[in-house]
C-alpha cells in the first residue's frame, strides 16, 4: 500500500482553497493554517484538515510544505522568524512555492531551507481555480530534478501539463513572462472594448471581427466572457494581483539590466484601476474601469 505524502498548505485563496479540495478529495493528509480568511479554512477542516496555529507547526506536520501566496512578502513571513517554515521544517521535506514570486527572493529562501536538510522548488500555476479543482492545471515546476521526480505525482494530481523548466528560480520567471504576456494583452483587449464604446461600435460587432482573424485567444475570450456576456468570473484574478505580477516582472527585468517597454502601458492601467478602488475586482473587468474612465458605458 503506498501512503500519499503529508501535505501542508499555507494560502487558501481563490488558487489554494480550490488545490486544497482537490488534495483532499485525493485522499493526501492536509494540514492548514490560517491566514486572511476563515471560510477556505473551516471548510478544509470540515473535510477532514487538521488545523495549526503556525507555519512552523504547518511545516513539522508535513512531507510537502506548500505556499500559495499573493506576494515574495507574504512568502518570506511565512518562510522566515520563530513561527516559520524554515524553523519547523523535517529533514527530507519538500517545499514548494505555488505563488508567482520573485526570482531573486526564491533564490535567498532555497539555501535556508537546503541547511535543514529540505528542499526548496518553484511551482508557479497557470489556468484558474476551476481547472485546479479538476486536476487541469499547467504547471512550471523548477528546482533539483531529483526533487521534481519526487514531486511528480503530486503535481500529476494537480496538473494537466507538467513542465520542469529549469533550475530553481526558472518558475517564477517564466511566470512572470507569461503573466507580463497575459495581463497585457487582456489591457489591450478591454481598452479595445472601451473604445469601441466611444466610436459607437457595438462591442459583439469589434469581437466578431477580431476573433475571426489571428488575434483569438484564450484571453481575449476571458475578456469577452464581461464586456459581452456579463461574466467575469471566467478569469477569477484580480486587478491588483495582475498589477503586483507585472510589477515584479518590471522589477526582475531592472534586476538583469534591461528596460521593460511593453508593459508601461498594461502597469499603468491596472495600477490606476486599483487606486482608483478596482483593485478586489477581477482582470476582465478592465474593461468596465477603462469604459467608465473614457465617459462610456458602465
Amino acid at each position: 500500500m503506498n501512503e500519499k505524502p503529508a501535505i501542508g498548505f499555507i494560502g487558501l485563496g481563490l488558487m489554494g482553497s480550490a488545490m486544497v479540495e482537490r488534495l483532499q478529495g485525493l485522499g493526501y493528509p492536509m494540514t492548514v493554517v490560517a491566514n486572511r480568511s476563515r471560510t477556505a479554512v473551516d471548510a478544509a477542516v470540515g473535510r477532514g484538515a487538521t488545523e495549526v496555529k503556525t507555519a512552523r507547526e504547518v511545516a513539522a506536520h508535513s512531507d510537502v510544505v506548500m505556499l500559495c501566496m499573493d506576494t515574495s512578502a507574504s512568502v518570506e513571513a511565512r518562510m522566515l522568524g520563530p513561527d516559520g517554515i524554515i524553523e519547523g521544517v523535517k529533514s527530507g521535506a519538500l517545499v514548494i512555492d505555488f505563488g508567482t514570486s520573485l526570482p531573486d527572493s526564491t533564490k535567498r529562501l532555497a539555501p535556508m531551507v537546503a541547511a535543514k536538510g529540505a528542499t526548496y522548488m518553484d511551482a508557479p500555476l497557470g489556468r484558474t481555480p476551476s481547472h485546479a479543482k479538476e486536476g487541469k492545471l499547467n504547471i512550471m515546476a523548477a528546482g533539483d530534478p531529483a526533487a521534481f521526480e519526487r514531486a511528480k505525482p503530486i503535481f500529476a494530481d494537480l496538473g494537466e501539463n507538467v513542465f520542469h523548466v529549469g533550475p530553481l528560480g526558472a518558475g517564477h520567471t517564466l511566470k512572470l513572462i507569461n503573466n507580463f504576456f497575459a495581463m497585457t494583452t487582456a489591457c489591450a483587449m478591454s481598452e479595445a472594448f472601451a473604445m469601441a464604446d466611444k466610436a459607437g461600435i457595438a462591442r459583439d460587432q469589434l469581437y466578431g471581427v477580431m476573433s475571426a482573424g489571428p488575434l483569438r485567444s484564450g484571453m481575449m475570450d476571458f475578456v469577452k466572457a464581461n464586456a459581452i456576456d456579463g461574466n467575469p468570473a471566467m478569469l477569477a484574478f484580480s486587478i491588483a494581483n495582475a498589477r503586483k505580477d507585472v510589477g515584479y516582472y518590471v522589477r526582475m527585468a531592472d534586476d538583469l539590466g534591461v528596460p521593460s517597454v511593453m508593459s508601461v502601458g498594461a502597469k499603468q492601467a491596472l495600477s490606476l484601476a486599483t487606486a482608483e478602488g478596482w483593485g478586489d475586482r477581477m482582470v476582465p473587468e478592465m474593461v468596465d474601469y477603462l469604459a467608465e474612465l473614457f465617459g462610456g458605458k458602465k
